[in-house]
């Protein structure tokens, strides 16, 4: 049996219809560049996040380099992240010239750990990007408490977790920007890049609109110099199909992480052998109950000591994976100047060291599931 990492041909089959009258709608009025579609999506990519406003941008890196840029953060600034992320979420930092300060992550969430934040605070802090990672929202609460007592902007880097939540309120509305990615493999994905910075702030809203097209405003005429990080009225068009599919593939993930999670059970191996995904299991499928925790399943990352061999085998088998992230940022070359060396942040290196992402796409059906499952278990059995 073969079971890809993510099956995109299976869901645009289902709603090919709808898309291709979308693209092609937007071939026949020929307003390629901003107009009503990205209106539109802006408009209720904004509302299903729970913010006030939406500014679409041509990919998710664009939209944290946009957020830094609004903020006027550049050299001489220090912006605290985490090490353990996509490299964007670093590299915009580094973009504007400013310093990327990084925090360990919880090792079983793999999100910023809040009580190492104040260490590293000093008079050149001016931001902190947090990262919900996999789908699951770090805790916001705490950060925002820390952001707030500090002076601190707080941008949230929501690529992995559009529709996440956590007491009621989603990924993206809590901090000062909310950045999503709309990158092809994201639970809400395009038919290419693009982004979206969402806020709850007119002000801040009306200049990043500004940037993303030269500054301009009106046309012409540049108040500020930004830059072209425009979204693709194209793009729009596909994420204002796929959006009202959203909270369905939402479940289906989430169905699955659960189903995974009692096919492992059942499989009799130890925590030794493998981890699994943290989540509340009360709340994982329905994003209710005493942690009001959504987990929306960008990905279902496992952890094993054996990780290597343990994904050539699964290669073998047919089973596609990924390793999300092998080298974290504070070890990679292009980030030596800032000093690091391996130990300094454990929990992010032994997580780069042992995480191993399986499939966990909504049209996932049960036989692909235990047949994963049965390849994971044959591994350490034989």
């Amino acid at each position: 049996m073969n079971v890809p990492l993510l099956d995109l041909v299976a869901q645009y089959r289902s709603i090919k219809t709808e898309i291709d009258a979308a693209v092609r709608a937007v071939f026949e009025s020929q307003l390629f560049i901003l107009g009503p579609e990205v209106a539109a999506c802006e408009v209720a990519v904004a509302e299903y996040a729970q913010a006030a406003y939406g500014c679409g941008v041509s990919s998710g890196t664009d939209a944290l380099l946009i957020a830094l840029m609004s903020e006027e953060i550049g050299a001489g600034d220090e912006v605290i992240t985490t090490p353990y992320t996509f490299f964007a979420t670093a590299g915009s930092i580094a973009r504007t010239g400013a310093t990327p300060v990084f925090v360990d992550i919880d090792p079983e969430t793999y999100n910023l750990r809040p009580d190492q934040i104040e260490t590293k605070i000093t008079d050149k802090t001016k931001a902190i990007i947090v990262v919900h990672l996999y789908g699951l929202m770090a805790d916001m609460d705490a950060i925002m408490a820390i952001a707030r007592s500090h002076r601190l902007i707080v941008i949230e880097d929501a690529a992995q977790a559009i529709g996440s939540a956590c007491r009621g309120r989603r990924a993206g509305s809590m901090g000062d920007y909310g950045c999503f990615s709309f990158f092809p493999s994201k639970n809400l994905g395009g038919a290419g890049d693009g982004g979206m910075v969402v806020t709850q702030d007119e002000a801040r809203a009306k200049k990043l609109k500004m940037l993303r097209n030269h500054g301009m405003d009106p046309k012409y005429y540049h108040a500020l110099i930004g830059g072209n990080f425009r979204l693709d009225a194209l793009q729009a068009a596909v994420i204002n199909v796929k959006l009202k599919y959203l909270d369905d593939w939402s479940r289906a993930r989430q169905q699955n992480a659960v189903r995974y999670q009692r096919l492992f059970s059942a499989t009799g191996l130890v925590p030794e052998q493998i981890q699994l995904p943290w989540f509340p299991a009360s709340t994982a499928a329905t994003g209710t109950g005493s942690c009001s925790c959504r987990h929306i399943f960008n990905q279902y990352v496992i952890r094993s000591q054996a990780r290597d061999a343990l994904r050539a085998h699964l290669t073998k088998c047919g089973v596609g994976t990924e390793i999300y992230y092998p080298v974290p940022l504070h070890l990679q070359e292009c980030f030596a100047y800032c000093g690091h060396k391996p130990g300094d942040f454990p929990a992010a290196e032994t997580a780069a060291a042992e995480t191993l992402a399986l499939p966990i796409y909504p049209e996932l059906t049960d036989a692909q599931a235990e047949y994963v499952v049965a390849c994971v278990r044959d591994f350490y059995i034989h």
